[in-house]
């Protein structure tokens, strides 16, 4: 029990540290457990054939269907609308239709469909998207209505059926669903509008949203340097790749102009995006971006000219044609701790990146080697076409600085129905217990690849969020190492004799708040894993049922709002609504401890003691 112990002890610092990956941390721990004789081979690869393993691929690739065909898009986008330019109707029904949406799909991939939409709706009714997009997070976490909703819900219904008793039904989550959502609705609409509804970046006029123009300001895109390649250049006739001028200089090229039609009384000149395979040719003017040292070394070694420009980077950038927009890491991308050279940007998304903005600072200059983040903000320029093929990317990216006409555009793939069709037979089946359920969602994981509702076995493949697969398959063997070695017996009888004399309520409360509180440092999936088998065996010690003390794990690893760093969807939204850690502090834990007393009140109400 005291290796267990110190195992955990170790894991969880390294989770809380965020350095090291949370699959290889689980992975670590459970090899531990296996060097040390803790538990057997068999037991620790007993995860990864647990039916919750299985059943969280097959959701993660029946979400992708949804989203890929655009139903998820198309659907709230419609609801939205419905609000108009109301700002009291627009917040309850992005925490509606979020939570809805969440219920039956990834809680990231939820809030990575949600965010262009809200941002756009928002600024078209002049509002600042700041006010929902923390909203936003919290409302996916919130949708726990169904079973399948998030990772915690599957934990408890299995460690319940496994100490046999009855195992939860698709919808038993549904009326506590219900009251966290309300409770949200109320307490955040409150919250947001004293802390959020201010943004301290912009003036008043600017605050209602972001223009192309606005962008050019925010990174200062007036900057930028004109550079003209003289008859006699070595540079003529090659390509940038050839040239390699972002890694020799540490400059970026992000257009070059050209001399398409030129007589004695008529001379035009074409802007294009500076991509590997731009061709240098005598006359090109190279419009830069870098350090005045980088670009003076530059300048020297190449013999260019300087052209002088005046103007902001409305006047520089044609926006008719190429444009600049936003997107967001998404925490589980495989950019995450890539530099930009790696990550190939030109030649993968044909797009360059001009800017990325962290943590409210911006860097302009030595982009190529910045390894980046989850929830970073880039500013990309390219053609609209490349920008707008950055959309179908949402497992890496989120793109919301599109012009707002286009970011308003939602179309209707012809596989929606049918993807639609899959989800609702596969909702149909879990209730009515047709098959098991893992069955049913596996079913319905194949039929999105068999319909064409994802292209083939690979993009479904790249849809699996690998990492928290991994997470809750080597983190279930610390579950059995936890019980067999009799750790969970001791922390929960040690609950039950300092709490059990005030009352189950008073034992309820010390699960749910020891539950909410480790969740803030460690993954939600972890903490159920963990807190599961102790909420049963102090269950079983006082006596009582077991059955809120499980919905009060589940619950309270699902509703951690006062990080951003404690859920995924809490840290997308971070860069995009420019919070700081201190907004989630006063807007998430008074949210969480609300939500917490009401839980603790009601939970014994729909499941007695």
């Amino acid at each position: 029990m005291s290796i267990t112990l110190i195992i955990l002890f170790v894991s969880s610092a390294f989770f809380m540290s965020g350095k090291v990956r949370s699959d290889l941390v689980a992975m670590c721990a459970l090899l531990a457990l296996v060097l040390t004789n803790i538990i057997t081979p068999a037991e620790a690869l007993s995860g990864f054939s647990s039916s919750i393993v299985l059943m969280m691929v097959g959701l993660f690739i029946v979400g992708g269907g949804i989203f890929r065909t655009g139903l998820a898009k198309l659907i709230s986008s419609k609801i939205l609308r419905l609000a108009g330019e109301s700002e009291t109707k627009l917040f309850v029904l992005v925490m509606l239709v979020t939570a809805s949406i969440g219920a039956f799909v990834s809680n990231t991939g939820t809030v990575a469909v949600m965010m262009p939409i809200v941002v756009s709706i928002a600024v078209s009714a002049n509002i600042s998207p700041r006010r929902f997009l923390m909203p936003l997070a919290f409302a996916s976490s919130m949708g726990i209505l169904t079973l399948i909703a998030t990772p915690p819900n599957l934990i408890i219904s299995e460690e319940l059926q496994k100490n046999g008793f009855e195992a939860l039904s698709f919808f038993s989550f549904t009326p506590v669903g219900l009251i966290c959502l309300g409770i949200g609705i109320i307490v955040l609409y409150f919250l947001s509008k004293i802390f959020l509804s201010k943004d301290d970046r912009v003036d008043d006029d600017k605050s209602k949203g972001k223009t192309l123009d606005d962008l050019a300001d925010e990174y200062q895109l007036h900057k930028l340097t004109h550079l003209s390649i003289p008859e006699h250049s070595d540079m003529i006739d090659k390509t940038l790749r050839e040239l390699s001028i972002p890694s020799s200089y540490n400059i970026s090229v992000v257009t070059v102009e050209k001399i398409v039609n030129t007589s004695r009384f008529n001379k035009s000149v074409s802007e294009v995006v500076a991509g590997p395979n731009t061709v240098i040719e005598k006359g090109d003017i190279l419009v830069c971006y870098g350090k005045k040292s980088n670009l003076t070394r530059f300048i020297e070694e190449k013999e260019l000219s300087l052209v002088e420009k005046e103007g902001t980077g409305k006047d520089i950038f044609d926006f008719k044609d190429i444009g600049i927009a936003e997107v967001f890491i998404m925490p589980n991308s495989k950019l995450v701790n890539r530099t930009i050279i790696d990550a190939h940007f030109r030649d993968e998304f044909n797009v360059n990146i001009l800017g990325i903005q962290r943590n409210n600072e911006y860097k302009m200059s030595d982009l190529q080697k910045e390894k980046l983040h989850s929830g970073d903000a880039l500013l990309i320029q390219g053609t609209w076409g490349d920008i707008a093929s950055l959309g179908n990317r949402q497992e890496d990216l989120v793109l919301v600085g599109q012009p707002l006409e286009e970011a308003a555009k939602v179309t209707l793939d012809h596989k929606a129905p049918v993807a639609a069709i899959i989800m609702i037979l596969m909702v149909i089946a879990m209730v009515s217990n047709i098959v098991a359920p893992v069955i049913a969602v596996l079913t319905a994981a194949v039929m999105m690849v068999i319909t064409g509702c994802l292209r083939n076995m690979e993009e479904a493949y790249k849809n699996i969020n690998w990492e928290s697969v991994v997470l809750i398959a080597g983190m279930m063997p610390m579950a059995v190492a936890f019980e067999q070695t009799g750790a969970a017996g001791i922390i929960s009888g040690t609950l039950v004799n300092g709490l059990g004399p005030y009352g189950p309520y008073a034992l309820l409360a010390g699960i749910y708040f020891g539950t909410s509180t480790l969740t803030m440092f460690i993954s939600n999936t972890a903490t159920a894993l963990l807190f599961a088998p102790i909420g049963m065996q102090a269950a079983v010690n006082m006596g009582v049922s077991p059955y809120p003390f499980m919905f009060a794990v589940a619950v309270a690893a699902s509703m951690c709002f006062a990080s951003p760093f404690s859920t995924a969807p809490n840290a997308l939204v971070m860069s995009a609504g420019k919070y700081k850690f201190m907004d989630y502090i006063k807007v998430g834990l008074p949210l969480q401890i609300i939500m917490g007393i009401v839980m603790i009140l009601v939970l014994p109400l729909l499941f007695p003691f």
